[in-house]
C-alpha cells in the first residue's frame, strides 16, 4: 500500500480539515451566507405579511428560494463549470448582496419583491455548484469526508439559528435583518476572493458547445455510470422519507395539544429534532469511525431514516416524534458525506458542478413530492397513520434501491478511473502553451484533482 492509499484510508481530524487556509475561507464564506440567508427568509416572509396580511403571499414568498433548482437547477449549475469557481462565487455573491439590500432599503410593493427575491434566488444553483466542485479541489483524502460533515452539521445548526435570530430581528423590523443578509453576501465575497486560489475553468474551450447540451452530459454522466446511478437513487429514495418529520410538524403539533401556543412549541421542538440528529450523526461518525467502516454503514443508515419513523403507527407522544426524528437526521447525516465523497471522487474534473446541479434538483422535487405528498393523505387520513405507512413503505424502497449497490472494487475503479482522465486532462493542459503564461491563472496540478486522494 502506497503512502498516497493510506493517507486517504487514514482517519481525518478537525484540525487537518481546518489547517486548510481555503477551506477556512470557503467555512466561513458558508456560514455567513446560511445565516444571513436563514435570517433573509423569516424576514422577508415577515415584511410580505405585514404589507399584504395574507399568510398565501407570505408562503409563496417563502418558496420562492426552491424555485429555481425546480426550474432550471442543473442548467443554471452547468454554467459554474464553463467559468472559474472564484469568479462564479464573488460574482453570484455580489449579485446577491445588490438585489437584497434593494429589497431591504427601497419601499417598493409586494410585486416586485418577489422578483427581486426570485432574480437573487437564481444565483443560488450556480454558487452552490461551484462550491461543491471546488471543495475535493481543497479538501484530499478523508479530509473531504469530515468536511463534508462539518459542513452539514453547521449548515443545520446555522438553519435553527438563523431562524430563531430571524424570528427575533423580525418581531422589531424585518428590513434590520435584510440588510444584514446583504452585508454577509458581501463578507462572503471578500472571503472567497482573497482566500482562494485562482484556479482555470474545469471545462475548457474546447470541450463548450452550449448550455442544454452541456446540461444534458451531466445528466448522462450521473446516471450512465452505474456508481454514480446507484449513490444518485439512494439518495433520492433517503430524501423521499427524512423530510416528512419537518413538512407535518404544524399538523402533527395540532394533533397533539389544542392551545395554539403549546402547538407553536410542540412544532417548533419536532422541526428542531431532525436538526439536532444531524448535527450528532456529522460530528460523531466523521470525527469517531474509521472511513472504511463508514461506507460500510451507508446501506444501514439508509435502512434506518425510514425505519426509525415506522413507529409513527402506534402514535406516539411529543418524546416519541423527537426521539424518531432525532433518528432519523443522525442517520441521514451518518451516510451522506460518505456518499458525497464517493460520488465527488468517482466524477471527472469538469462534471461536478453540472453533476451537483442534478443531484440538488433532484433532492429539492422528491422533498417537495414527499411533503406534497403526506401532505394531502393526512387530509384523508389519521397524520400518525400516514407517516408510518409512508416510512414502512420507505424501508422496502431502499432495500430495493441498495440491492444493486456497488462493491468496494466497483467503486475503487470508478475512482481511479476519474483519477486518471484528471490526470489526462492535466496532462493536456500543461502542453497547451496558450495558458502557460497567462496572468491571473494557476496551472492545474494532479494534487488539484481527484486523483490526489485516491
Amino acid at each position: 500500500m502506497s503512502d498516497e492509499t493510506r493517507e486517504t484510508e487514514r482517519r481525518a481530524t478537525f484540525r487537518e480539515v481546518f489547517a486548510s487556509v481555503e477551506y477556512r475561507a470557503l467555512y466561513t464564506a458558508n456560514v455567513l451566507a446560511w445565516i444571513g440567508n436563514y435570517l433573509a427568509k423569516v424576514a422577508v416572509t415577515a415584511l410580505v405579511f405585514h404589507q399584504t396580511q395574507s399568510v398565501a403571499w407570505s408562503a409563496a414568498t417563502f418558496a420562492l428560494s426552491y424555485l429555481p433548482w425546480l426550474v432550471g437547477g442543473p442548467f443554471l449549475a452547468a454554467l459554474a463549470e464553463r467559468h472559474r469557481y472564484r469568479e462564479v462565487m464573488v460574482i453570484c455573491d455580489l449579485v446577491q448582496m445588490a438585489l437584497i439590500a434593494t429589497v431591504a432599503l427601497v419601499a417598493m410593493p409586494v410585486e416586485l419583491i418577489m422578483v427581486l427575491l426570485f432574480l437573487a434566488s437564481l444565483a443560488a444553483p450556480p454558487t452552490q455548484a461551484a462550491r461543491s466542485a471546488l471543495l475535493p479541489l481543497v479538501l484530499p483524502g478523508d479530509r473531504l469526508v469530515v468536511g463534508l460533515s462539518l459542513n452539514l452539521t453547521t449548515g443545520q445548526a446555522a438553519q435553527v439559528l438563523g431562524y430563531l435570530a430571524g424570528g427575533a430581528l423580525s418581531a422589531i423590523n424585518p428590513r434590520v435583518a435584510l440588510v444584514i443578509n446583504a452585508a454577509a453576501f458581501a463578507a462572503s465575497a471578500l472571503l472567497i476572493r482573497f482566500g482562494l486560489r485562482d484556479r482555470p475553468t474545469a471545462m475548457t474551450a474546447a470541450h463548450r458547445s452550449h448550455l442544454l447540451r452541456e446540461t444534458a452530459e451531466g445528466f448522462r454522466m450521473v446516471f450512465t455510470t452505474p456508481v454514480l446511478r446507484a449513490i444518485a437513487i439512494l439518495v433520492f429514495t433517503s430524501m423521499l422519507f427524512a423530510i416528512v418529520p419537518e413538512g407535518l410538524a404544524a399538523g402533527w403539533a395540532a394533533t397533539l395539544v389544542s392551545d395554539k401556543s403549546e402547538q407553536g412549541i410542540t412544532q417548533g421542538m419536532i422541526m428542531a429534532a431532525n436538526p439536532v440528529g444531524y448535527i450528532l450523526g456529522g460530528l460523531i461518525v466523521a470525527r469517531l469511525v474509521r472511513p472504511e467502516v463508514r461506507r460500510a454503514m451507508i446501506r444501514p443508515f439508509a435502512v434506518l431514516a425510514p425505519l426509525s419513523l415506522v413507529p409513527s403507527l402506534f402514535a406516539p407522544g411529543i418524546v416519541g416524534i423527537v426521539v424518531m426524528a432525532t433518528v432519523c437526521g443522525f442517520a441521514v447525516a451518518g451516510m451522506m458525506p460518505a456518499m458525497n465523497a464517493l460520488f465527488v471522487q468517482a466524477l471527472p474534473n469538469g462534471y461536478r458542478a453540472r453533476a451537483f446541479g442534478v443531484m440538488q434538483a433532484g433532492v429539492q422535487i422528491m422533498q417537495g413530492v414527499a411533503v406534497l405528498g403526506t401532505g394531502l393523505l393526512a387530509n384523508r387520513y389519521d397524520l400518525p397513520t400516514v407517516v408510518g405507512l409512508w416510512s414502512l413503505a420507505g424501508v422496502g424502497l431502499v432495500l430495493l434501491a441498495i440491492i444493486g449497490w456497488p462493491t468496494a472494487q466497483q467503486f475503487t475503479d470508478a475512482i481511479a478511473a476519474a483519477a486518471a482522465r484528471n490526470q489526462a486532462a492535466a496532462d493536456a493542459a500543461d502542453t497547451a502553451p496558450a495558458d502557460s503564461d497567462r496572468p491571473g491563472r494557476e496551472r492545474t496540478s494532479p494534487a488539484d484533482g481527484v486523483g490526489a486522494t485516491t
